[in-house]
Parts: C-alpha cells; structure tokens; sequence
C-alpha cells in the first residue's frame, strides 16, 4: 500500500479474474482510513501540542484511553480527579495551550468540578474530557446519569457534547479554541461511550486561529498622552495569557523609562522580583495597604487583568470615575472589573507588549522617584530574615532565608490557598513568567498537584511547593502520582495544627471563640516516605539547615520528591 495522505490510501484497481488484464487497466482509486472516534480525538490532541493529559480512569471513555496507548501524548493516571483537574489547570498555566484532563461520568465529574472553578476564577486555559453514560441510555436514569450542561454551563465557557461521531475532531478543535480565545478559561466536553466507539474517516479539522487584537494608532496615541500627563503612574500585570518573551520585553520597557509595575494577586514572576520596577504584589496580605497605592497613582493600567475585589479591597477603592484606569485585555465584556474605565485596548498581553515597545516616551524626574521610593519599600519588604537558627520551635523565616539563595534563576513555586502562602508571597524570587503557579479563587488542595504538574513540564527545574497543613492532605495522596512518574518537587508542609486563615478571620469576628479550626495532624514524611519519596520531620529550629539540605540533596541525587514537615508555633505570621 502506498500512503497519499494522513487519510486515505492509493490501492491499485484489480480487475475481475474473467476480464483480461492489461496495464492499461491498472489505475489508482482512493479509500478513506476510517479509525475509531475515541482515536481521532486523541490525534486531534496531537496535532494542536498537547504533550500530557491528566486522567482518572473510567469505562465511559475506554475507546480514549486506548488511543491514547500508542500516542505521543503522555497519559498520567492520577489518584483523584480533583487532583488531575488541578494538574491540568496549572498545565494550562504553564504553557500556551490548554490543560487537558479526563474523568468519568458522574462521581468523577462531581470531583473535577474544584479544578474548573479554579479554571475559570483564574482566567485559565484547559479542557475537561468527560465520560458520558451511551447515547441511547440518555434520559432514563441509567448508571451515573447526569445533564453534563446543567453541572457546568455557569462555570465553563462552553460545554459541549459529542452526540455524532464524525464531528469528533472538529468538537475537540472547536474546545481547544474556545479554551484560548477571548479571555481564557475552561471548556467541557461529553464523550458518550458508544458514540465514541464507533468508525469515522479520520480526517482531522484543522487547529482554529485565536484572534489576539492589538493596538490601534489611537489607543498609542490615549496611552501616551496618559502616561505623559501621569506623575504617578503604575502598570499592573496578571493573568495567565503571557508568554516569557512578552514579558521580558515589557520588562526591558519599563527599566527604561523607568516605569513601576506591580503584579496581581499570586502572579509575580512577569516583571521579575528583583527588576528596579518592580514593586510587589497587589492584593490580600500585602502589608502597604492596597488602598493607599491605588488610590495614590494618577494612572493605572492593568495589563492582561482587571481591577477585580481583591485588587480592590472588595470593591472598595480605586471605585471614583474620576480616577484614570487603562484596562488592556481581550476580553470586551469586561468581566470581574470594578471600578472606572477611562480607555480599553482589546489585546492580549503580547501583542500589546509588541505594539507597546514601539513607544518611546521622555522619561519624566517624577516617574524615577516615584518607582524608586515604591521600589525601596518593596527590597525592604522582601529583604530575607536571618539563616542563623533561634532557639525553640521550627520557623518559616528560617526555612526560607537559607532556602531561597540555594534557588537557581528559573525557580518555580507552587501553592494553593492559606496563611502559609505569604511567605512565598513575600520571599521567594520570582524571575521569569509563570514562575509562581498558584490558586487565585483560594481553592486548597491546589499546592501538590500543581507542583507535579509543573514538574513534570519542565524537568530539570527547581519546583517548591509550600502546602499548609490544612491543604496538604486534601491532595496529598497524588505524592503517589509524583513517585509514579517521577516528579521531583520540594514539598514544604508548614503544620501549625489549624485552618490558619479562618481562625485569623475567626479571632477578629469573635475573639476568643475558636471553633471548627484546629486540626490534629500526622507525621507528613512518614507518610511521604510511604509513598516512595524522602520526607523529613522538623520541630526545632536548629534542624531546619539541614533537613533543607538533605531533603535537596534526595532531589537531586536520588531523584525524587522530597516533603519536609515544618511543626510551627500557631502565634507566628508572616507579616
């Protein structure tokens, strides 16, 4: 057989035995190559980049699972589909494409349902796969049964169902679009399993431009007469629709014009932490009230987010029309903006970034002694405490000041939500985009998964993850999936027996009245060596340099994941 394309082949025509056959005869005819649709929609993965997917298992979607068996795409069998939804929502951070993840019907969709709430919170590009009960069941309560549209259409952008097999790549095509474009965020699809069983022509939809928007000659022109009438301005970053080029290109830009850019809740790492402008992140747990700074700049433009409440304090400052807002992002509706908008530039960071460099503006005295007095407090801020150990209980200042110069340059953190996140927040040198992967809705249960997920995307990396106590064992249980396709995160767990961040919102609601909030806790390394990785108590400060370094030391030389449980005393805070 001689191939002529991806879908069909060239046989030779064979005349019938009783007919004389001569080579005039001889002549090529064309068949389609029909495969099942379970396997073209894994090719169709394929062609748009997708290296991994994120699976818990399920017979409503064998026929995926069996395309999968022989396909580039490497399939990571998780032990939770709360735990895969997450590992392919920070995927989806990590890269330019959607995260995929696969789940069965029912339960299984229910469990994944944390994950795309996170998806969609954080403007997050990814693609749920999920296992549907067979077309001809539907609408009879059958094993499992549930309306996949009224589960998720308020919490996806699109949902869609694969109820005709020859549209089975084109479906996957239209949700890896819809997925990237506009602003990003989360897309359902519903594998019936007879559906996708059955044969098609494997002929594969092409992979769908996303437009990108860009800079018009007047909105060059608003933004530069703003800037040049701005004393105090301060650009804001966030979102997770960058790529690294884009972002040191904008870096570049503003050093030279000696501009500030702070960056939004749990995304620092765009303009890198230790950039002349960069002053530090906007939002919960910042020390300089959030109010005071917005409320001080005359210009702000928000570059691939928007004022949402926690930038806002809760919709609370930065809210008089008045004030000059530029709000660059794709996305027209504007979704999560509080406050005024004086011009929109409907781009992507990236293209805005393109056209934005072409800019060349006079640098003004008051712009360089505004970001340099706001970039001393920041260097003040993240100035690392004492390495030298104190007596008594284990600290994170510690764990941090002698952690943080072991880290190389491309260092990654990962974390999910609570009190224990400040000191990454605060401390860890975010130097590039998409160095710090975190929950920006405030789901715990995000820090492990999220950490094997970036491991497991850039290997050779340093990956820290930093999981309360609280956190880590709504997740913890994928350390299994870490040793089984050999993650290799630093895991920190900082135990101090409790929900931190309610019994904090608890004491200044009613005071002396804990309840609900404290937590008896196993011995985490234990459990992590159980697991097949190294783990490491720690309960004096005194210990805490070395356990760092033996737990660093099993990084790299044993290659494996390695969790140091950090006991600490309830009383201290990160600021």
């Amino acid at each position: 057989m001689t191939m002529k394309s991806a879908d069909t082949a060239t046989l030779p025509f064979v005349p019938s035995p009783l007919e004389e056959i001569s080579p005039q005869q001889f002549r090529a005819i064309t068949i389609p190559i029909t495969k099942s649709a379970g396997h073209v929609i894994v090719d169709t993965l394929v062609a748009h980049g997708v290296e991994r997917s994120y699976v818990v298992p399920g017979e409503s979607f064998l026929d995926v699972l069996d395309g999968l068996h022989a396909s580039p795409v490497e399939t990571i069998a998780c032990r939770h589909e709360g735990g895969a939804a997450y590992m392919a929502e920070a995927d989806g951070k990590l890269n330019q494409i959607p995260g995929i993840a696969m789940v069965t019907r029912g339960p299984g969709a229910a469990n994944a349902h944390v994950g795309l709430h996170t998806a969609w919170q954080d403007s997050t590009p990814m693609v749920l796969f999920v296992g549907l009960i067979p077309f001809a069941h539907r609408d009879r309560e059958a094993f499992q049964e549930f309306d996949i549209k009224a589960w998720f259409d308020t919490g996806a952008k699109r949902v869609m169902v694969l109820d005709h097999a020859e549209r089975a790549s084109e479906i996957v095509a239209e949700a890896m679009f819809a997925a990237m474009s506009g602003r990003p965020g989360p897309v359902v699809v519903g594998l019936p399993e007879d559906i996708i069983r059955q044969e098609i022509d494997a002929t594969l939809h092409p992979v769908i431009p996303v437009a990108t928007g860009g800079m018009t000659s007047v909105d060059a022109g608003a933004i530069s007469t703003a800037l040049m009438h701005a004393e105090k301005p301060l650009f804001v970053t966030g979102g997770n629709d960058w790529s690294p080029a884009a972002a040191k290109q904008l870096t570049a830009w503003l050093e030279k014009h000696h501009l500030p850019a702070a960056a939004e809740w749990r995304t620092q790492g765009t303009v890198p932490f230790d950039s002349p402008s960069y002053v530090g992140p906007i939002g919960y747990g910042r020390p300089r009230p959030t109010y005071d700074l917005l409320e001080e700049t005359d210009l702000l433009i928000f570059v691939g987010t928007v004022p949402g409440d926690v930038i806002t304090d809760g919709f609370v400052c930065r809210q008089d029309w008045n004030k000059k807002n530029f709000l660059v992002t794709i996305d027209p509706s504007l979704r999560g903006r509080s406050g005024p908008v004086s011009w929109q530039i409907v781009a992507k960071p990236d293209v805005f970034v393109r056209d934005l460099v072409e800019i060349d503006l006079a640098v003004k005295d008051e712009w360089r002694q505004w970001t340099s007095q706001m970039r001393r407090e920041q260097v003040e801020f993240a100035t690392l405490p004492s390495a030298t150990p104190s007596q008594g209980p284990a600290k994170m200042d510690t764990l941090m000041a002698n952690l943080v110069p072991t880290l190389p340059d491309d260092a990654i953190v990962t974390f999910g939500a609570g009190e224990h996140t400040n000191w990454a927040h605060r401390y860890f040198p975010t130097r590039g985009y998409a160095s710090m992967i975190s929950a920006r809705n405030g789901s715990m249960g995000y820090s492990v998964p999220s950490a094997i997920a970036a491991s497991l995307a850039t290997p050779g990396r340093r990956v820290v993850t930093i999981a309360g106590d609280g956190e880590f064992l709504m997740n913890g249980q994928e350390l299994a999936t870490a040793a089984q396709y050999g993650a290799t995160p630093l895991v920190v767990v900082m135990d101090n027996q409790e929900y931190g961040t309610i019994r904090t919102h608890q004491e200044r609601h009613y005071p002396d009245r804990v309840s609900g909030t404290q937590l008896k806790n196993p011995d985490f390394a234990l459990m992590a060596q159980a697991f097949g990785g190294f783990g490491i108590k720690v309960e004096q400060d005194q210990d805490v340099p070395a356990s760092l370094k033996a737990a660093l030391r099993a990084i790299d030389e044993d290659n494996v994941f390695a969790v140091i449980h950090l006991v600490v005393d309830q009383r201290v805070k990160a600021y």
